[in-house]
């Protein structure tokens, strides 16, 4: 085993703990906004995984399903926050 497979398996453990930790945070969020903040995170954090994961297999092609999920998780959150500036402003 080199070097680069043991920082891969350890950024899938701790990316797995991580997106556990996130689900339960989207699951018992206090306030919608709170859960919102968490998907996103939950976005970043499959992005992340996607990332190690084509580094792990060498193959590029889940490097643009990461980006693909940035920019649906980017205009998510930026239409939510557009929705909450409107519920705000009535």
């Amino acid at each position: 085993m080199n070097f680069l497979n043991l920082c891969v398996q350890i950024s899938f453990i701790l990316i797995g703990i991580s997106l556990i930790l996130v689900f339960f945070r989207i699951l018992v969020g206090p306030s919608n906004e709170d859960r919102i903040v968490a998907l996103d995170l939950f976005t970043a954090n499959g992005i992340a995984f996607f990332s190690v994961y084509s580094l792990f297999y060498m193959n590029n092609i889940f490097i643009d399903i990461g980006l693909i999920m940035a920019l649906i998780a980017f205009l998510g959150t930026i239409a939510y926050a557009y929705y909450l500036e409107r519920r705000l402003l009535k």
